[in-house]
């Protein structure tokens, strides 16, 4: 018998020197690749800048030194005839390798999303605060990242975890009930960044509160009101109301009337419409919709003109409808037309009689 035919731990010593060849050829072999892999990336993102090149880069040196060994252990064990246990051992050692891996790549992904998403609201959206609440979502997710790794790690490993999910389950019950108010504002928080009903420096109004949005943070949002105040929303109740955000209008739809006496001539009076739809006209930013003789009142001839004004500032409207005011009376004043006011006639129909005297 020669030397490489004697048996140790019910295997020849060729087989235990081929499986040591296999383990440094395999670890040679990721261990090569990562590096070239690495660099081809790294090279490719200096040639065109790219993201993903970067991120893929990154990735690669995030692969442990510790899960190469256990990958490669695994494959030289699959040369030898293992006991049951050993085998099992260097199986479970291999899954927990990866699982750990896996659950590092993936943090490193939500790193990265969130630091993308970061830098879009600073630098387009102009929404610092969203980053609080950003972070703050990163942060959960690792949490339920790791989390998931550790159950299924102690599920390879061969514990039950059904008793320890339930228990879990019950305790973060417990927990949501206790803390329902702070998680609805949480997740109500999580919900405005990502939808973006509105912004940091938008005007909205919310129910009788009307005001500019100061801070969006993890359980409230501040908006500073017309009188100067500060109004304080909790996350969860801002989203249950109705908001109307002024600062996403592209434009206003502006409704008017006005009336002229029941004495107006025919001819002026149908003149009327065209004088001021030209008046609308001249002003800048408008868009004239529709003008009409709407309906006789009770003690006017009333008139309804609707333009857009087609930038979304208030003051520039304000400007605008003042100016179509000022040139309607001046207009009709040219015109002899007098506007209508509340007034009432009476008319008193003289009756015949007798005054009999005693």
């Amino acid at each position: 018998m020669t030397f490489f035919q004697q048996t140790f731990a019910d295997n020849p010593l060729w087989l235990w020197f081929l499986s040591l060849g296999i383990f440094v050829l395999t670890f040679s072999l990721l261990k090569s690749t990562k590096w070239v892999t690495r660099r081809r990336l790294l090279a490719r993102h200096q040639r065109v800048p790219s993201e993903l090149a970067r991120l893929g880069a990154d990735l690669v040196r995030r692969t442990q030194v510790l899960f190469l060994l256990a990958v490669s252990l695994f494959a030289a064990s699959l040369a030898l005839t293992l006991p049951p246990a050993a085998s099992r051992a260097v199986g479970i050692l291999a899954m927990l390798a990866l699982l750990v891996q896996m659950a590092t790549w993936g943090s490193r992904l939500i790193t990265y999303w969130v630091n993308r998403e970061i830098k879009h609201q600073l630098d387009e959206e102009k929404d610092a605060a969203a980053a609080t609440t950003l972070n703050a979502v990163a942060f959960l997710g690792k949490i339920v990242l790791w989390t998931v790794v550790l159950l299924i790690a102690l599920a390879n490993m061969g514990i039950d975890i059904t008793a320890l999910i339930t228990g879990v389950g019950i305790a973060g019950i417990a927990v949501a009930l206790a803390l329902q108010t702070i998680l609805g504002d949480l997740f109500a928080s999580v919900s405005i960044v990502v939808d973006k009903p509105f912004l940091v420096g938008d005007f909205i109004i919310v129910g009788e509160h009307l005001g500019t949005v100061e801070r969006i943070g993890l359980k409230t949002t501040r908006i500073r009101s017309l009188s100067g105040e500060q109004l304080v929303f909790s996350n969860a109740e801002l989203l249950r109301s109705t908001v109307r955000n002024f600062k996403r209008m592209f434009q206003r739809r502006i409704v008017f009337s006005f009336g002229v006496v029941y004495a107006t001539p025919y001819e002026k009076l149908a003149a009327i419409p065209g004088m001021v739809r030209s008046i609308i006209e001249s002003q800048p930013n408008t868009r004239v919709d529709r003008v009409h003789f709407k309906e006789y009142g009770d003690f006017a001839l009333k008139f309804e003109a609707v333009y857009f004004v087609l930038v979304p500032d208030f003051g520039v409207y304000m400007d605008t409808q003042q100016a179509i005011n000022l040139a309607l009376f001046r207009g009709f004043a040219a015109e002899g037309i007098e506007f209508a006011y509340p007034t009432q006639t009476v008319y008193v129909h003289p009756t015949s009689g007798r005054s009999h005297g005693n």
